[in-house]
């Protein structure tokens, strides 16, 4: 009887086990001309890539894609966005698909054509706010002589503005996101809990060019309690992801061509993780969307047929 238990408790934990989800991290190799790129992992650690582009880059002036932020919508339908161009754009590209294989057709969207004299559009960042039911999307634009500086290069002083759209077809107009007074890019929004939110977000300023987290009660702000920074110089492209009862952000290390990551249970504490990750080399700032083991499964299947 006792031995017939304990199969039964093996079995039924090797079942949840093998239900249990898994995570694709996007991403791009440089320079950017090539397309989407996808990761995969079962428990958010250990990353494996699925060597396969996705999504070739088809608009902008000049045809690339960096900085790919996707999520899944409530109807199971994955929506992205990333920079299409370094400058001269005024927007972003846009594609949705329902199993990352056949994708619609690439759009251009304009956010900040009103403002003609607008260098770049860089990095736009999905967020579905489950309580509004709608897509939120932020990127960091410079607008010569709009706002002070430090040393910084009138065509490198950055702010982060944002549109929402239900549709991906109209869209709010385009807003202030967050001036925190110092050039900022690579926001993202992570929700914790009901009116609990938290930004975490680059300094792009000199000599800082490191990683921040901010707070609020609302997913577009006021964002508060700027923090020190949690990272070294010359990091930048976060991502956040919940494992079990802590958060990780995954982050570029660009000067020294690695990826990091950190684990916090509060934003305030962070400790290093690098001895628990593994990172295919190459791999560019992207973003983490949970998935189901078996979808993972299917795109391993389905990507050997491309």
């Amino acid at each position: 009887m006792k031995s017939r238990l304990l199969l039964f408790i093996f079995v039924s934990l090797l079942l949840t086990s093998c239900s249990s989800g898994g995570y694709l991290f996007t991403g791009f190799h440089e320079p950017a001309d090539e397309g989407l790129r996808l990761l995969y992992s079962y428990d958010g650690l250990k990353w494996q890539d699925l060597n396969k582009i996705f999504l070739k880059p088809e608009i902008g002036k000049q045809k690339i894609m960096r900085d790919p932020s996707m999520v899944q919508g409530p109807d199971g339908t994955f929506h992205m966005v990333w920079t299409s161009s370094w400058k001269g754009d005024k927007g972003f590209g846009y594609a949705s698909s329902k199993d990352i294989i056949h994708w619609t057709q690439q759009k251009f969207i304009d956010v900040m054509s009103h403002e003609t004299t607008t260098v770049n559009v860089w990095a736009p960042e999905l967020f579905y706010d489950d309580a509004a039911k709608d897509f939120k999307i932020i990127w960091a634009s410079t607008i010569p002589g709009r706002f002070e500086r430090g040393i910084e290069a009138d065509s490198n002083n950055h702010r982060m503005y944002f549109t929402a759209t239900k549709d991906f077809n109209t869209f709010t107009p385009t807003q202030l996101f967050i001036d925190p007074k110092f050039s900022v890019i690579d926001a993202v929004i992570v929700k914790r809990a009901t009116d609990d939110y938290v930004l975490v977000l680059k300094d792009n300023t000199r000599p800082e060019r490191n990683l921040k987290v901010a707070f609020s009660n609302n997913p577009l702000g006021l964002w508060k309690n700027i923090s020190n920074p949690f990272s070294d110089h010359f990091t930048e492209g976060a991502t956040v992801v919940k494992l079990k009862n802590e958060w990780v952000i995954y982050f570029d290390s660009y000067q020294k061509k690695t990826y990091e990551a950190v684990a916090t249970k509060d934003f305030i504490h962070f400790n290093n993780i690098n001895n628990k990750i593994k990172i295919p080399d190459g791999h560019k700032h992207g973003t983490i969307v949970p998935v189901k083991r078996k979808f993972i499964k299917k795109l391993k299947k389905e990507s050997r047929k491309m």
